[in-house]
């Protein structure tokens, strides 16, 4: 698995990085390239606004070069997956809200995004469940557990 970090903000996200690739080294064996964009509000508004139609600040948007292909159907050569954009802002504001850390929040966000670029979605509640336990799963097998703060 191999992550390319692209900062476009001038914060420091070496410990964002750090958690993301804890939370991908379970994968180290999938040959498998993405990248990890990290933006503030008003450039993920304008992605949001601009390729979804929806006009305020999300947590995290993923483009897959590839729509069609569930992580378990992927061929074993090496594939480029495409491209996970996180508001680091929001993602601070949302483990606020939800009581749990930010590690937690980085982590679910990644994660979350890695699972649409495999071609996994929640737009019907049989899917949402499907990617919620996966999400669980992944986190769970590196101990990032949903804990109160």
């Amino acid at each position: 698995m191999e992550i390319n970090f692209i900062n476009e903000t001038n914060k420091d996200f070496s410990e964002a990085e750090s958690i993301i690739l804890e939370v991908f080294s379970q994968f180290s064996s999938v040959n498998k390239l993405f990248n990890i964009i990290f933006v503030d509000d008003e450039k993920i508004h304008e992605i949001n606004k601009t390729y979804r139609g929806v006009d305020r600040v999300t947590d995290v948007i993923s483009f897959a070069l590839n729509d069609s292909e569930e992580i378990t159907g992927l061929p074993e050569e090496s594939l480029e997956l495409g491209d996970i954009f996180i508001d680091i802002r929001q993602a601070e504001r949302q483990a606020k809200l939800y009581n749990h850390s930010l590690k937690r929040e980085i982590a679910f966000l990644s994660v979350h995004g890695y699972l649409h670029l495999c071609g996994y979605d929640h737009m019907k509640k049989e899917d949402e469940e499907i990617m919620t336990k996966k999400q669980e799963e992944i986190l769970n097998n590196v101990n990032i557990r949903r804990e109160l703060v």
